[in-house]
C-alpha cells in the first residue's frame, strides 16, 4: 500500500478499510493534501479494468463540460497522470471521498424514491452523451436471451443429481420463458432506446446526506457496471433490491413480501427525470422492468447451482437454490402488484 500512497504522491495519515462493497477492496484514506477512496478493482470478476477506467474517464469529461455541476466521482490521477495504476498484477484507482453515506438496508419508502431519483438523473444528465461509445464491462450481463441459454446448457451438461431435485423450480422457470420473448422484442422496438445505464442499481451504490434535516439521496456510486444499456435494467433491479424487506439470502420465502408503497415510491423518483425521456413504449414497460429482472436472477441463481456454484459460489450446501426459491417467490409476489 505505501508503494501506491507514493504513486499518487500522498501522505497518509491513516488508512481504513470499507467492507460494505463484496467485489473490490475499498479503502477510506486520509491524506495531509485531502481525504480521497482507494479501490483495488477486482480483475477475475472485471476483466477489463482499462474499459471501466476509460467509461469512467470519458463519462467525466462529458460531464466536466455539459453538466459541471453534477456531483460525479471524478478519478484522481496519480502523479504520473494515469487514473489506472497497475502494480504487481493488481489494479487501483482513487476518488475524491465524498461527504456522505451509503445504506445496506431500506428503512422506508422515502429512502426508495430518493434513490430511484438519483438512479434516474444519472441518466437522464447522460442523455445526450452517445451511449454505444461505452465499452462493455461485463459482456452479455443483463441479457435475458443469453441467461437463458446458460440455463438450457446447465439442463443438459449439469449436475444431474441437482437438476433431478430442482424439477419444480426448473419448470416454474420453464413455464415463465414468455419474458424472454417479450425482452426480444422490447430490445427490437424502434421506440426503445439505449442509454448510459448504470446496471447495479442496490441501495448501498447510492450516497446519502443530512441536508437542511432531511434525508436526501446525493449521488450515484460504484460506476464498474456502467455501460450502454435499456432503463428496464436500473428499475427492474431496483424492483429486485428495494421493494422486500429481506434480501435474496432469505431462506424462509414467507417473509419474502413486496411493499407496495415503495413500488409507488420508486415508480415517483424514477420518473420525476426520466418520464418524458422515455417512450410510451416504454413507458409501457415499466412493470415489466421488475418482470424481467427477477425472472434473470433467478435464472442465473439456478444455473449456478446446477453447475456446482461455479459462478456465485456457495457458503453452504444449496446456498443457490436457496436464492433461486427466493427469486421465484419475489415473482410471485411482484405479479400480485399488476
Amino acid at each position: 500500500m505505501q508503494e501506491i500512497f507514493k504513486i499518487y504522491g500522498w501522505k497518509v495519515i491513516s488508512c481504513e478499510p470499507i467492507h460494505q462493497g463484496l467485489i473490490n477492496s475499498t479503502y477510506s484514506i486520509q491524506t495531509t493534501t485531502g481525504n480521497f477512496i482507494l479501490q483495488s478493482i477486482n480483475h477475475h470478476v472485471f476483466k477489463s479494468p482499462k474499459a471501466i477506467d476509460d467509461n469512467i474517464n470519458t463519462i467525466s469529461t462529458y460531464l466536466h463540460s455539459h453538466n459541471p455541476k453534477y456531483l460525479f466521482t471524478h478519478l484522481v490521477q496519480a502523479q504520473n497522470g494515469n487514473t489506472l495504476i497497475e502494480w504487481e498484477g493488481s489494479y487501483y484507482r482513487a476518488f475524491h471521498k465524498i461527504d456522505g453515506y451509503a445504506l445496506s438496508v431500506l428503512e422506508n419508502e422515502q429512502q426508495v424514491e430518493e434513490a430511484a431519483q438519483q438512479f434516474a438523473q444519472f441518466t437522464f444528465v447522460l442523455k445526450d452523451f452517445n451511449a454505444v461509445t461505452l465499452q462493455d464491462t461485463l459482456p452479455q450481463f443483463h441479457d435475458l436471451q443469453f441467461r437463458y441459454h446458460q440455463f438450457t446448457e446447465a439442463l443438459q451438461n449439469g449436475n444431474a443429481k441437482r437438476i433431478d431435485e430442482t424439477k419444480e423450480a426448473i419448470l416454474f422457470l420453464q413455464s415463465h420463458k414468455k419474458y424472454v420473448g417479450t425482452y426480444s422484442q422490447f430490445i427490437q422496438h424502434a421506440e426503445v432506446k439505449k442509454r448510459v445505464t448504470h446496471h447495479d442499481t442496490k441501495i448501498s451504490n447510492v450516497l446519502f446526506n443530512k441536508i437542511n434535516g432531511q434525508e436526501k439521496a446525493i449521488c450515484v456510486i460504484d460506476l464498474d457496471t456502467v455501460m450502454a444499456g435499456y432503463f428496464i435494467s436500473d428499475v427492474g433491479d431496483m424492483c429486485r433490491t428495494c421493494l422486500c424487506a429481506v434480501s435474496e439470502e432469505e431462506k424462509d420465502v414467507n417473509k419474502v413480501v413486496i411493499d407496495s408503497l415503495k413500488w409507488e415510491a420508486l415508480q415517483k423518483g424514477y420518473l420525476h427525470f426520466m418520464k418524458e425521456a422515455l417512450s410510451t413504449f416504454e413507458r409501457d414497460h415499466f412493470f415489466f422492468a421488475g418482470q424481467f429482472m427477477i425472472y434473470m436472477q433467478a435464472l442465473r441463481f439456478l444455473t449456478d447451482h446446477l453447475n456446482n456454484d461455479s459462478y456465485y459460489g456457495a457458503s453452504y450446501e444449496g446456498q443457490n437454490l436457496v436464492r433461486t426459491l427466493n427469486q421465484i417467490q419475489l415473482l410471485e409476489q411482484y405479479n400480485k402488484l399488476n
